[in-house]
């Protein structure tokens, strides 16, 4: 954006854009954090009881965690 941009989004929004992103990207962060642990929660009582083997298990949580990384990696 030009400096003349940035001056009109942050007097129409009362943020700067930086500002702006920064809050979206933790909002996501947060929201896929809590989707991990779901995922992690939900599949480790199926496996307790017995629905599920050690390598489904493992191999949600892992699915789960990559999914994590990934977005990490490309919001920070």
């Amino acid at each position: 954006m030009t400096s003349l941009q940035n001056s009109m989004f942050q007097a129409g929004a009362g943020v700067t854009p930086s500002t702006l992103m920064v809050a979206i990207a933790s909002m996501v962060i947060s929201l896929t954090f809590i989707w991990v642990i779901w995922v992690t929660l939900g599949t480790f009582r199926a496996w307790q009881s017995g629905e599920v083997s050690v390598f489904e298990l493992t191999w949600s949580v892992l699915r789960a965690c990559i999914v994590l990384m990934v977005l990490g990696f490309y919001l920070r």
